[in-house]
């Protein structure tokens, strides 16, 4: 088994599927229905159409089939009623999970993190993206191998004999585990380039755009950079990130970077393996946290992306909350509320640039809040410390007095206060010590 079964609902032809899903009492209905909602929008970009929905009604998942023998059997009789090739779950399932449903029902079983790693392998295009995409794969279906050799296991297996499914499970764990070797090293290689890149870049202020996927973070870049950048009103439309540079007014240039969406129940595989993408997230100076406004669930989309974030080692970040689309609101109400909650906070629509003058007076503010000038002087003696300046700060004056260098730098206020201390400290260490003297 290899990692190119993971494409198989991606057919020519669209396949027809059913959605399943788990509600734990009648007042979780509603939440299911939404989740039901966006598993139906992930199934239409992998390339399947929606033929019918099933909720079930459970205090906890059933650890053999998940949603029951009774509901299991339902959905049997459906996929042979309607022509159904694909059952698509809405949550994780387990190994023996899996097993047991497709014993049950005669068609492809896929639970939500194999929906959006197969999103993701259609919309790789860099080869980074690809080797994170590869990785996320394999990790994914290395517990799963078991079921594709049952058959062989039955034949031939038994007390004090080997059978050949065992012998070939084995074979193919040893296979994955090598090529999941492999693939780190490649990622960790991949790291160590976009590090040497970025500190190659021009050194301003970083902004990184982050949200919930379909958001508008793309419609954004266009809008700020107009660059060549896919704007698609689909789940995951922009996996690999894009950095620009970007001059907000005369006097404020910064480096503005996209990158993949964020999604509830997001395979903590997938996140694991774009480490290299996501640093450009957990890298930067500000971010801004766009918002679809007019989605009925904003909130919980909100919810989503800082726990994400702060999963990623970029939660506490400056951050400035954009609503996004608000010409699709209909009550104008809960903007006011929503300005009285989040802060600072600026409602546009990017796709057709409203209010975006505000945006950028967010923007330039929170810089001047957490970005700073600060002017250090250097002995000829502190050379490692003003190759550190280059790296990581932007060097806007550097002159010569004697044995002292006078360097002017633009950073954040916490590197500018880090800094300073770090020089004070190395002036203390190299002030020649006084020698008692008897007199």
């Amino acid at each position: 088994m290899s990692a190119r079964t993971m494409h198989e609902i991606r057919a020519r032809e669209r396949e027809r599927a059913i959605l399943v899903g788990l509600s734990r009492g009648p007042g979780d209905r509603p939440r299911v229905q939404e989740h039901l909602d966006e598993l139906a929008m992930l199934t239409d970009t992998a390339g399947a159409d929606i033929i019918h929905r099933i909720v079930q009604e459970r205090r906890s998942p059933d650890p053999a089939t998940f949603i029951g023998r009774g509901k299991v059997d339902e959905v049997s009789w459906l996929v042979g009623e309607h022509s159904i090739r694909l059952v698509v779950f809405d949550d994780d399932l387990s190994p023996v999970q899996v097993r047991n449903l497709e014993r049950s029902i005669p068609c492809k079983i896929v639970d939500r993190s194999g929906i959006i790693l197969d999103i993701f392998a259609s919309r790789a295009r860099t080869s980074e993206s690809k080797t994170q995409v590869e990785l996320a794969q394999l990790q994914y279906l290395l517990p799963r191998l078991t079921r594709q050799w049952t058959h062989l296991s039955k034949q031939y297996g038994g007390i004090g004999t080997k059978g050949p499914g065992e012998t070939q499970i084995e074979t193919d764990r040893r296979v994955i585990r090598s090529r999941i070797t492999h693939l780190g090293s490649r990622l960790e290689k991949i790291a160590m380039e976009r590090t040497i890149r970025r500190k190659g870049r021009e050194q301003l202020p970083r902004v990184a755009l982050v949200g919930y996927t379909n958001a508008g973070k793309s419609t954004l870049m266009k809008w700020f950079t107009d660059a060549d950048i896919l704007v698609e009103d689909r789940l995951f439309a922009t996996l690999d990130s894009t950095v620009r540079l970007v001059e907000l007014t005369p006097a404020h240039r910064i480096l503005l970077s996209d990158t993949v969406g964020f999604i509830r129940k997001l395979p903590h595989h997938l996140v694991a393996s774009f480490q290299s993408t996501l640093a450009e997230v957990r890298e930067a100076d500000i971010l801004l946290h766009i918002v679809d406004v007019s989605h009925p669930f904003a909130a919980e989309h909100i919810v989503v992306v800082r726990e994400t974030l702060a999963d990623i080692g970029a939660g506490g970040k400056p951050t400035v909350m954009v609503f996004n689309k608000i010409d699709r609101l209909e009550n104008r109400n809960i903007i006011a509320a929503l300005r009285a909650q989040h802060q600072p906070a600026a409602f546009i629509s990017a796709t057709r640039g409203i209010n975006m003058t505000g945006l950028v007076s967010s923007i330039t503010a929170l810089l001047e809040d957490t970005v700073t000038t600060v002017t250090l002087t250097l002995n000829t003696s502190h050379y490692p410390l003003l190759s550190q300046l280059h790296d990581e700060c932007e060097i806007l004056e550097r002159r010569y007095e004697g044995e002292d260098i006078i360097v002017t730098v633009r950073t954040t206020r916490q590197e500018a206060a880090r800094l300073q201390k770090e020089l004070g400290s190395r002036q203390k260490s190299s002030r020649p010590r006084r020698r008692n003297t008897k007199t």
